[in-house]
Formats: C-alpha cells, structure tokens, sequence
C-alpha cells in the first residue's frame, strides 16, 4: 500500500510538472518515462530503502535526451522547416532593411546570457542581455535624444537550438568527437577548466547558448552579405580551436560561419546524407558570384589563437579563412599561434599609434587577400579600463578603429558582420555598453551611405 502511494504521488508530480514547464504534448511521453524510470527499484524493495535521483543525474538525462533528440531531427530535417524561403537560418525576420533607415539589420536572441550565472564568476554572462537594453533604451549619440532600437521586433532571431541542424552546420570544420561530448556534457573535468567555465560548462542552458551564438554569427554573415552589414550582439569565440575549448569560448563561430559561407557541394563527401546535402545547397550565399575568401578582423586584445589554427594547411578553411589579427603582444594565450597577418602590440598602445596600424595592415590585408566577406571582431577589452586588457584605448579610439574598419570595408563593397568580441568589468552593464558601440557604428555607416536603397 505504501508503496502504491509514493508511486501515485511521483506520478501526480511528474504530470504537473510537464504542465507547469510548458512542455509539449508530444514530448511529454519520454519525459514521464525519464520520470517514472527512477521507481524501479521500488519493485524489488520496500520503500524506505528508496533514495531519489540527484539534480545532476537528472540534468545529465535531460541533456542526453535533448541531444539525442536533436540528432534525430537533424537525420530527417529539410530546409523548409530550418531556413526561410530565401535560404537565412533565422526563427524570426526584423524589420526589412529596405524599409529600416535607422541601422542595419541586427541578430540577437533572449538566451544569449546564460542564466543565474555565478555572480563573480570572471566571465561577464549578461553582458549580451546589457548590450541589448543598451540599443533600446539608452540614447544614442549620433541620434539626439533617441535610442537606436526602437523594438525588439526589429532585430532578426537565429534558430532555435532544437531547430538547429548542430552536425550539418556545425562539424566540419568542428571535430565531432568534441562536438558531441559538448552537446551531451560529458567533457572531462580537464576540458571544462581549460574552457575556464568549469562545472557550469556542463550546464543545458551553457549549451544551449553557446550553439545561439553560433547561430547569431551564421544569420549575421547571410545577413552581411545580403544586404552589406550587420551585426551579432554576441560572437567573436576565436580561442576555441576544432577539438576543444579555452580561454571562456568552446565553438568557433567565426570558423563554424565561414566554412557554411564557403561551402562548395563538389568539396561534400560522398557519403553525406542527401538530406543534409539539400540543406546546404538551400542555404542563403552569394550564388551569382561565390564566395571562396573570408577575412576575420579581429581587433581584440586577445589573439584569436583558436581561429588561426583553422587556416592552417591541411584544415578544411585552408585558402578559404584568411586571419588579420591586432591583439596586445604581452596578453593571453600562450604560446601564440601563426596568423595571416599577426601584429603584437606594445603595453599601454595609445589610440594614436593604434589607428595609425590598424590603417596601414587593413589596406595591406585587403588588397593582398581580396576577400569576399569580413567578419569584424571588435572586443572591447582593448579599453583601458578594462580588467583584462593591456592597452590604452579611449572609447573615442574604439569608436574611430569600429569606423575605419567598416567604413573601409563598405566603401570597397565588401560586406561586413560584426561580432562583440571580449569585454570585461565589475560593472557588466558598463561592458553591455561598450559592446553597443560597434552596433551604433554600424547604424552610422548604414545611414551614411544609405545602404537600405542598395537592397
């Protein structure tokens, strides 16, 4: 008997639960079995001898049945459920560029900030959410009085992680060994701390961000191209390399976005589903005249090690990824890798000296490699207020390196996606504003040179 009723009372629990959590009717079967497959052992011994599951034994369960389910998703996924009918990977279209005269088009989603992160942990999680409420509700400076956004409406929304096709955008050019202990949690503890998130990196909503983020970048590159700039307000993880994770990034969205840009089916392996194959061949690139060279121009304090590794010979972006990298000389990693252009800069760079070499390695980059697409990382963690940078940088200097860059790139007709890069400060609204710059710089330059007519 009295097992009978700790069984209907677990039971009763389980099916508020599903309804309280706004699960789906169609899930709720594998989630009551998740559930109920605990009571096991109360068929074979009294009930006092039950002892509950831990929350990490179920976390662990609702990770692997998340990942399990996505993979079974992806095997039978077409385009028409993931990409619009122009080929973006996007779950929500912003306000149509041609029509929007305020900035350009903006990718953005509400789990860009991992929640109820460790409130000193050195990683500033709701710098996303900070950026966000910074272009809509704080004044912009080249608008008077005004603020930049004027709706959340108006920015564009990356796929939804279920939705996310992960194997077929993702790996290559990532290893998908990695990739899938990532997606299941089940890096080891070793990974986890060189990632610098520990214990949180094993955590549904870490992961689920961080594939977000990657899909911001993604839908922000279609974007560039399409329409001449736009911008993420997240991206820039260029330390993560293909096989593992470090120095608080773990998925390489700009080497993730340039291998889906660059795609060419003559290079698919011939063994890859033909489901998976018409999802690439739908997804939005310039067809008229491909796309084979990918500038990133990471301006962030920290060398983009990670991404530099992707260019190598013999990797998959090889002639394809094309690196122009300022970073301060005596800042992480070590040791430093080899980039397309690799320019250390000395302790306490003012913005002077800065500009001055940022303008001269840009037109050299640009006239040697003639890319197609820039991808812009502009990390404000040059700053020289900055926790962990170790430059001089005003903010009227990382306004001018934000417009020099764009606006060269723009007065080329190159298309440019930006991304945030790093930023770090006790105060993450603080950072959430420095990472809006970039996004007001771009709203500039779209206005400058009215690119809603170019459409």
């Amino acid at each position: 008997m009295k097992l009978s009723l700790l069984s209907l009372i677990i039971f009763a629990y389980c099916n508020i639960m599903m309804v309280v959590t706004g699960f789906r009717s169609s899930s709720r079967g594998t989630m009551l079995q998740r559930c109920t497959g605990f009571l096991s052992p109360l068929s074979k011994y009294n009930y006092e001898d039950y002892m509950p599951p831990t929350l990490a034994t179920v976390q662990q369960q609702d990770v692997q049945h998340r990942y399990t389910s996505n993979t079974q998703e992806q095997q039978h996924c077409n385009s028409s459920s993931i990409l619009t009918n122009d080929g973006l990977a996007t779950s929500h279209i912003g306000l149509n560029p041609q029509h929007n005269i305020r900035h350009a088009p903006m990718v953005y989603h509400d789990h860009y900030s991992c929640p109820n992160w460790p409130t000193k942990h050195r990683f500033p999680m709701a710098k996303f959410t900070e950026t966000y409420n910074s272009l809509l509700f704080d004044n912009d400076e080249y608008l008077i009085d005004q603020q930049l956004v004027l709706s959340k409406e108006h920015l564009y929304k990356p796929i939804s992680y279920n939705n996310f096709p992960i194997h077929t955008f993702i790996s290559p050019p990532l290893c998908p060994t990695f990739l899938q202990s990532f997606i299941q949690g089940t890096l080891t503890t070793d990974e986890c701390r060189k990632i610098g998130f520990r214990e949180q990196t094993k955590r549904p909503e870490l992961i689920q961000r961080s594939v977000l983020e990657v899909a911001g970048t993604i839908l922000t590159c279609q974007l560039a191209i399409k329409y001449g700039l736009a911008s993420n307000l997240a991206g820039g993880t260029h330390h993560a390399e293909c096989n593992k994770g470090k120095g608080f990034t773990i998925l390489n969205d700009l080497a993730i976005a340039t291998r889906l840009i660059t795609w060419n089916e003559e290079e698919e392996d011939t063994t890859t589903d033909t489901n998976n194959i018409n999802l690439l061949r739908d997804f939005y690139r310039e067809d008229a005249s491909p796309i084979d060279r990918v500038l990133v121009v990471d301006c962030d304090v920290h060398q983009g090690d990670g991404t530099a590794t992707f260019t190598y010979p013999g990797q998959p972006l090889h002639n394809k990824l094309f690196t122009l990298d300022l970073h301060a000389a005596n800042n992480y990693p070590w040791p430093k890798e080899s980039c397309t252009y690799d320019i250390g800069l000395p302790d306490e760079c003012n913005d002077e000296q800065y500009l001055e070499v940022l303008e001269s390695s840009l037109d050299i980059a640009l006239n040697e490699i003639k890319p197609q697409l820039i991808i812009y990382n502009a990390g404000v963690d040059v700053y020289h207020k900055d926790k962990l940078g170790r430059l001089n940088i005003t903010r009227e200097g990382m306004k001018q390196r934000d417009l020099h860059v764009i606006r060269t790139c723009v007065d080329r007709g190159i298309p440019v996606a930006c991304v945030v890069g790093g930023g770090y400060d006790d105060d993450v609204k603080i950072v959430g504003q420095r990472h809006a710059l970039v996004h007001r710089v771009c709203a500039q330059v779209w206005r400058e040179n009215k690119m809603w007519q170019r459409v």
